[in-house]
């Protein structure tokens, strides 16, 4: 068995170097004086400060934090009413059906979707630009805070609500004292993927936004098309290490919620 330990631990250290490998050959060449991506000549900030004196791209940041903070805001409020309303759905087949086209949405191709809404956008005379985007990027994230919430659901049992019924407590009663509390964690790791997955989009957007209006991912990628500047090193070094910051907090936020106190129940 610690043979078996052992070789998994090794497996897995493999596939992290994989992935991170290049993230950080990324990083470490957006501090290379010599402005390319091969034979580091010295440590230099140059790139990092080019980022920060660009007017448009630091709009275009903006735009970025914009869409995504209020998609992820949109998309949390209708995902967990969304969740509410199929975890409330009486017949099994019903509810098994609303989960199976939630997932489907969140399987499908990006440029399909992309797609999709960029002929939806065109028909229904809907400029492309920012609310286009904004649209969009609520309608791929609710799926995504559904399937977040749905489990927190699942895990309440039926006799805590009809504890709180049986007490007296009236439906709003019940949802904004009872069921709401219990489903934070859930609530907050919607709110958390979606803000990601809006940050990180770039199939969806390239479709759908409109001349004047760009987000990072799209700027991202008009300007690696023009040939190899460190200041994109720059640029995607800064995004990832936001990202992690994002992560870090949703995971101090999801273990404080579910700190348990001493009698066992949660706070």
């Amino acid at each position: 068995m610690k043979r078996k330990g052992k070789i998994f631990n090794i497996y897995l250290v493999i596939i992290f170097i994989i992935l991170y490998a290049p993230i950080f050959y990324l990083m470490f060449y957006s501090f290379n004086s010599g402005g390319a991506m091969h034979d580091f000549e010295g440590f230099t900030l140059e790139w990092y400060k080019e980022v920060f004196h660009d007017t448009r791209l630091l709009i275009i940041v903006l735009n970025t934090v914009v869409i995504a903070l209020l998609s992820a805001a949109l998309s949390t409020i209708l995902g967990v009413i969304g969740a509410l309303a199929i975890y409330f759905v009486k017949r099994r087949r019903s509810k098994n059906t609303l989960l199976t086209l939630n997932n489907v949405l969140i399987v499908s191709p990006d440029v399909i979707i992309g797609a999709s809404f960029l002929i939806l956008f065109t028909i229904i005379g809907i400029k492309l630009g920012f609310i286009s985007v904004l649209l969009s990027h609520i309608a791929f994230s609710v799926p995504i805070v559904v399937l977040m919430v749905i489990p927190k659901l699942q895990e309440m049992s039926p006799t805590l609500l009809d504890a709180a019924r049986d007490l007296g407590a009236s439906r709003w009663n019940v949802l904004t004292k009872v069921v709401l509390p219990f489903i934070t964690p859930g609530i907050f790791a919607g709110f958390f993927m979606a803000l990601t997955y809006s940050l990180d989009d770039f199939a969806v957007t390239f479709f759908v936004t409109g001349n004047g209006f760009s987000t990072l991912s799209v700027e991202i990628y008009s300007r690696a098309r023009q040939g190899i500047s460190l200041s994109i090193n720059a640029l995607s070094t800064l995004i990832f290490l936001f990202t992690i910051i994002l992560v870090i907090g949703y995971y101090f936020i999801n273990k404080r919620n579910n700190r348990p106190n001493g009698m066992g129940v949660r706070k």
